[in-house]
Parts: structure tokens; sequence; C-alpha cells
């Protein structure tokens, strides 16, 4: 099965491709691991491989990432909204005023490509059509841009992305339509922080309304196992790791801007159903049905990422410390061993892998931009943890 599909994906490599896809595959079919460094050499090399990433497009966007069948892809709005946020982050950490530079850059280039109705589009997708959780994450970075310049270009654009969340919700506040796929999806619960964070500066009642209303769509469809329905793409598929951990920790931080148990202790539920995949190489199913089935036979290290998040933000909150802090260690560690720190191949270096092995379902044979960007929000929460 597995060589049937490194096949028919090298019918689809340029000329340019064949030797970093043949290197990559080959890696990943003998098992071989890169090895780990300490958490600052990751950290720099990740953050590297991001400045690349955003240095690749003639726009100020973010490239989508890095593909073995055709290499570096155009930008991709709905990640560079959060991505620009993680650069503020690590321009504070680092001290590297070039890192706030290209934040506010990416910031600027979000006011360009938004919708004249206030949404963000994948053009990739359904042209200039607007998605409400691409709206959503590009609100992350125009909410932290103003936080961190004054500028109030900023928050005028993202109180139009908040208010055309509003406006597409249906009759019970709900984010039924103008959705991937046409289906609503539990994991816009990250969409609702989002619409909560704009709240937390310009009050609007109507922002609170439509938040809830999709993080109790959320708790509706948890399961007495912790795991979501409708939590994956497509209707009947199962979930990635990486949409589960999208719909958990948007009930995390939701609990926290609205000092609301319900959702704290749905958010926890979820991450405890998670940590039962977990193994102790840190090895987390790429995707989990939400009958409990796992697929097993690739890791999707974005999900790792977030899921090292989510028990690094449990343990900082004091929700069994300990616990939570060694299952955010052991996820986050797995990533580590498979992020190359010594290839010369720039294009690679420091990335992440959308699947482990490449060929995984999830972004296949592709280096995502928010592959990294999780890896990095990882390590800047538990840099004190990792090295123990």
């Amino acid at each position: 099965m597995m060589e049937t599909i490194v096949l028919k994906q090298l019918k689809q490599v340029s000329v340019s491709s064949i030797v970093p896809f043949g290197r990559v595959t080959l890696s990943d079919l003998l098992a071989r691991a890169p090895g780990m460094g300490t958490a600052e050499q990751h950290l720099e090399e990740a953050t590297r491989w991001l400045v690349r990433a955003h240095d690749a497009t003639a726009d100020c966007g973010v490239s989508y990432g890095y593909s073995l069948r055709g290499g570096w892809k155009a930008s991709y709005p709905e990640t560079s909204g959060y991505i620009a946020e993680t650069f503020f982050q690590l321009a504070e950490h680092l001290g590297d005023t070039g890192l706030t530079l290209r934040a506010k850059q990416i910031c600027y280039w979000l006011l360009e490509v938004q919708n004249s109705d206030g949404s963000f589009s994948n053009p990739a997708l359904v042209g200039r059509q607007g998605i409400v959780f691409d709206t959503g994450q590009d609100l992350f970075g125009l909410l932290e841009a103003h936080q961190r310049t004054g500028n109030e270009l900023f928050l005028r654009a993202a109180c139009r992305a908040g208010n055309w969340l509003v406006a597409v919700a249906d009759s019970r506040g709900r984010w039924t339509r103008q959705t991937y796929c046409g289906i609503p999806h539990v994991y816009n619960s990250r969409t609702a922080w989002a619409l909560l964070k704009l709240n937390a500066v310009v009050a609007e009642s109507d922002y609170e309304r439509v938040a809830r209303a999709n993080l109790d769509f959320a708790l509706e469809n948890q399961l007495p196992s912790g795991l979501f329905q409708q939590c994956a793409f497509k209707t009947d598929a199962a979930p990635f790791t990486h949409t589960i951990a999208y719909a958990i920790r948007g009930l995390l931080e939701s609990s926290t801007l609205l000092n609301d148990s319900q959702y704290l202790g749905a958010a926890k539920r979820a991450a405890d159903a998670v940590a039962g995949y977990l193994e102790p190489c840190g090895f987390l199913p790429g995707q989990i049905a939400p009958t409990g089935a796992a697929q097993r036979g690739y890791a999707c290290l974005t999900g790792n990422c977030q899921m090292a998040i989510i028990w690094g933000k449990l343990a900082v909150m004091g929700v069994e410390h300990e616990e939570q802090r060694q299952l955010a260690v052991r996820a986050i560690r797995y990533v580590m061993t498979r992020q190359d720190l010594t290839t010369s191949d720039q294009n690679i270096r420091g990335g992440i892998k959308g699947s482990h092995p490449i060929w995984g379902r999830y972004s296949p044979f592709c280096y995502p931009n928010w592959a990294t960007k999780f890896f990095i929000d990882a390590l800047l929460l538990l840099r004190g943890s990792i090295d123990e």
C-alpha cells in the first residue's frame, strides 16, 4: 500500500524535486530519525525555516509550505494570520526586531487581501468567497498587530471580520454556512475563541452570543468518551488530531476568557481522551474517529504540536500539573526527533512535515507552514521542561 502511494506521488514530482523527494521518503521508509538537539537549537532552526517560508513568495504573506512534489507554494492567508502572532512572540523571546517587522508586513498584507465584506478567503478553494475558519484565524494576527502597534487600521479590520462572522451565523448563532465543504465543524470553537478575543477589546454582545453558540455546538457534539462528532473536514471522516486539537484549544482558551467551567471541563475531557492514545515514545495516531478507532499508520505532526500546547497549558493552569506536563513533553519530543537540523537543503531544514512518515494522509509529502508555527508555539511554552 505504501509503495503504491509513493510511486503514485513520484509521478507528480518536478525534476528539481526528485532528489529531496527521494531522500526524505527513503529516510522515513528506513525509519531513520534525525536525532534531537536542545530546545533552543530546534527553535532556532524552526524560526529560520518559517522566515524562509515568508520570503518564498512575491507578496508579504507566508507560503502555504514546501512540497516535495513542486517546491514552495503561494501565500496562504488563513495561516499567515496566526503566524504573524507567532512572529511577534518570537521577536519578543529572541529580541529580534526583524521578526517584528515581518509580523507587521504580514498583517499589512492581510489588510490588502481582506474582502470588502470583512471576510478572508482561500482563493485556491472558493475564489473570493469568505470562509468562517479562515476569517477567525486572521483575527488573531490583526488583534495582535493592534495590541503591539496601536494602529487602529488593524482594529478596524478586525471589527469588520468579527461583524462578518456574526452576519453569516444562522438564526441560532451557529456557523452552518460559509464553511469548508459547507458543513458545520466543531473545530470552529477556535474561531469562537478569536471572536471572544475581539470582544475583550471591543465589547459587543453579538460577538459573545455567536461565540457561545458555537462553543455550545461543540459541547453538544462531545461524546461520553470525550471525543467529538463533526470535527473532521468532511462528513463521516475520522478527524485528524490537528482538527481535534483545534476544537480542544478553542474550548480551553474560551473558558478562560468567559470564566466558564463547562468549557474548561469539555476541553479537559477531550484532552484526556486523546492522551489515552499517546504512546510512551510520543507517537500520536494521525486520526482518531469519534468511535475511538485510530489510524496508527502515521502521526499528524501538527496535531502532536497542538496537543503538546494544550497539555502544557493545562499544566500551567494547575490542572494535574505534572501529568499534563509529561504528556506535553513526550508529544513535542517526538516531533523534535523528526525535525531535520543538519540537512543542507534549506527548503527542508528546520521545517516540520505534515505527516510522519511523510506519505501519511495529513498534508502528504509537504512541510505546511502551520506545522512549524505550532511547533514553535509549543517550544516557547515548554522550553523550561524539554531539556530536563
